[in-house]
């Protein structure tokens, strides 16, 4: 009778501290993710206007970007950041006038967000876009 031996004890893995710590990296990351809201440019267009009312077309200040990435502010060469300026001149001049950016398809998208960029740092509030067929 060497001795008796006793049943080998069951072991388990206590999970509830594994549960505990998994819960509160859960917490700590949802507290500290930070939500961006995202702004993008709307380009809805407006709706159409009824047939019947007299159209009164406005000055417009065409800024056009060509193929290789040259901006012309009225048909006048500039450089883009001396957009703002010309914008601002023309404004004063008859302030009336709508922005339109005719970007041609091969354009830089860069490029065209910094001419709206500085349409815009000059006070306008609403610029078109249309694309250059040429």
């Amino acid at each position: 009778m060497r001795g008796r031996t006793k049943p080998a004890e069951e072991s388990e893995v206590d999970l509830t501290p594994m549960l505990d710590i998994v819960f509160i990296l859960l917490i700590f990351f949802i507290v500290t993710a930070t939500f961006i809201k995202e702004q993008a440019l709307d380009l809805t267009p407006p709706p159409p206007a009824p047939p019947d009312t007299p159209v009164d077309p406005k000055p417009t200040i065409l800024i056009r970007i060509s193929e290789d990435s040259l901006v012309y502010v009225n048909s006048r060469i500039a450089d883009v950041g001396s957009v703002r300026a010309n914008i601002e001149r023309l404004i004063a001049e008859t302030p009336e006038s709508a922005v339109l950016v005719q970007a041609h398809p091969r354009a830089k998208n860069r490029l065209v967000i910094l001419v709206v960029d500085q349409a815009r740092s000059a006070g306008v509030e609403s610029v078109g876009f249309t694309v250059d067929a040429t």
